[in-house]
């Protein structure tokens, strides 16, 4: 019966990250479109714009865009990780509960924190994650179709991570592995995490 029950848990938490982790990736999105001040006209724009502005439109009203920064759908993916994380933590796990860190030391506002930093390491890795999926987005369509609507977008959001590794390492015989060497160094930033 236990592990029925953990089983149920674990596929609860892994839909709540998938749905948390689909959303974030979305407001992160919409983030990095608004900075690089790319159209949402586009269908990938209109996509994100029709999935996020629930919950962005409203914050906007008590926070602005500052510095080409738009901090609304970058609370809310913030929000969406810290929701993750508190049901993620306060759920038992393997029939004890994994909450009790409370009671081996840690104080309320501690426990706060340690949620706080939990969820922010969160909302790193789904921008690391983020920005792989773009450069393998970007790099599978200069093979297969450099002429799709959606190769423009993702040049202009990939560009400032690739031009510091290109200026370093041009392309050989035609073949850019600048997405390449960022790949691998997102991958180890997201090891370290």
């Amino acid at each position: 019966m236990l592990s029925g029950y953990t089983s149920v848990i674990a596929a609860f938490l892994f839909l709540l990250r998938a749905v948390c982790g689909f959303f974030t990736m979305l407001f992160l999105l919409r983030l990095l479109l608004q900075w690089r001040r790319i159209s949402f006209i586009h269908p990938l724009g209109g996509f994100v714009l029709k999935l996020t502005n629930w919950a962005v439109l409203p914050l906007r009203r008590v926070i602005p865009s500052v510095g080409g920064i738009d901090w609304a759908s970058l609370l809310v993916a913030f929000l969406l990780q810290f929701a993750f994380f508190s049901v993620a933590l306060s759920l038992p796990i393997m029939g004890t509960p994994f909450a009790p860190l409370t009671l081996n030391g840690i104080t309320e506002g501690g426990w706060a924190f340690l949620l706080f930093v939990i969820s922010l390491m969160g909302l790193i890795q789904q921008i690391l994650y983020l920005l792989i999926l773009l450069l393998i987005l970007q790099a599978v369509l200069s093979w297969v179709n450099p002429y799709s609507p959606f190769a423009p977008v993702l040049r202009q959001l990939t560009a400032p991570l690739l031009a510091p590794i290109q200026r370093i390492l041009p392309p050989i015989s035609g073949i850019d592995l600048s997405p390449l060497v960022v790949i691998l160094l997102l991958q180890a930033l997201l090891m370290l995490m």
